[in-house]
């Protein structure tokens, strides 16, 4: 029997002090006003070099990154890994634009491949495709609008290189690698470059993972169409199922471009894509492996029910469930306690440098209905078990 409310064993590798931050964390995150204001002055401050930083490290960096380095991280993948939890490290870096950057990103992602191949407590490596190269070419190659010039070709080729780099090295060292999905206007260009990897690097085991953004009303069929492609050319397929994190940003502007919104219209049509994707994906084990990335209850207990159903032990190497550090540990610790792969995303980076991450993380905790008020009752719960 699977029990999400056992806060007990949710919240066991956090102090008291630690889950009153997480409290106070919250109680403030649930403000949307409030994240807009806070996010925009903290932009602010950073650009003038004001002292912050040692702030935002104590407070929302700390409850959803594990440190500005790999070495930092050391710590949290060895807490989570004392409750049977993985770490997948997330170089979380943003909004660069330089050639040098995107050379330092896919030294920095190869690390992480390195380092996971080292520690048995690192089932996964995962990187942005936006991380290795100019996103204003990746839109234009995605949407097909304009032809490329010689120059543009050249580096969208050493785009591909880079990728193919990093993927080299993760099927050299047996590490699956996640290619995370992005805003739909790269998203075809991401799509396109996972194919060819896992076409190059799958042909054994399911190395490379595609990612599969069920909130847009489009991505079931494309993920359909990619098992039956996959299956028909005898390729292994690792998919990763996430609802998505770019809502507001995409229907704001698919309004102000006047396209249609990619996104559902209503919240029960991605729950019913989302676990209908399950279901789908796991007609297919023989060849297909999968990470459910959800903070969604329903969901993950509709994956564990499934898999009861289908006579498979609870840790089947095939199927992994995922959940972002600092988030849903109900979810995350509980499932590891009854045996099933469980794995925390631990996003690491410079502060600076990783602050558009930690803005979009205090944004979906606002816009996803519930997410918040959930997090602080599960917390308010175990706060008041350990004061009897």
């Amino acid at each position: 029997m699977i029990n999400l409310e056992d806060t007990a064993s949710a919240f066991a590798y956090k102090s008291k002090w630690e889950l009153k931050k997480a409290y106070y964390l919250f109680s403030v995150l649930k403000y949307p006003m409030i994240v807009k204001i806070g996010s925009s002055i903290t932009k602010l401050v950073l650009a003038l070099h004001l002292p912050v930083k040692g702030l935002i490290k104590k407070t929302i960096f700390q409850q959803f990154c594990g440190g500005e380095n790999i070495k930092d991280c050391e710590n949290r993948i060895s807490q989570l890994a004392k409750y049977q939890v993985g770490t997948i490290l997330d170089y979380s870096v943003e909004g660069q634009e330089s050639v040098d950057d995107f050379e330092n990103n896919k030294t920095e992602i190869i690390q992480t491949v390195l380092t996971a191949a080292l520690y048995k407590d690192i089932p996964f490596s995962v990187f942005k495709v936006t991380g290795l190269g100019r996103t204003s070419l990746i839109k234009k190659v995605s949407l097909k609008r304009d032809s490329l010039t010689k120059e543009e070709n050249l580096e969208k080729d050493q785009i591909v290189d880079r990728i193919d780099q990093i993927c080299k090295v993760a099927y050299e060292k047996n590490v699956s690698i996640f290619i995370d999905a992005e805003d739909s206007w790269f998203q075809d260009f991401i799509d396109d470059v996972a194919y060819q990897m896992i076409a190059k690097y799958n042909t054994e085991l399911p190395i490379i993972y595609n990612t599969i953004q069920l909130y847009r009303h489009d991505r079931l069929n494309y993920m359909q169409e990619l098992i039956t492609r996959c299956k028909k050319n005898n390729l292994f397929l690792g998919l990763k199922l996430v609802r998505g994190a770019y809502m507001e940003k995409e229907r704001e502007i698919a309004n102000h471009q006047g396209y249609q919104d990619p996104i559902h219209q209503k919240k029960e049509d991605t729950d019913k894509d989302y676990n209908a994707a399950i279901e789908y994906c796991m007609a297919s084990l023989d060849f297909i492996s999968i990470c459910a990335g959800s903070h969604n209850e329903k969901s993950a207990l509709i994956l564990a029910n499934l898999m009861s159903e289908m006579g498979l032990e609870n840790g089947d190497p095939r199927i992994c469930f995922a959940q972002l550090l600092g988030m849903s540990d109900h979810i995350s610790f509980n499932l590891a306690k009854l045996g099933y792969n469980v794995a925390k995303y631990v996003p690491y980076g410079p502060i600076k440098e990783v602050l558009p991450y930690l803005i979009r993380r205090a944004e979906e905790n606002t816009s996803v209905a519930g997410q918040t008020g959930r997090e602080l009752s599960l917390i308010k719960k175990e706060l008041k078990r350990r004061s009897i």
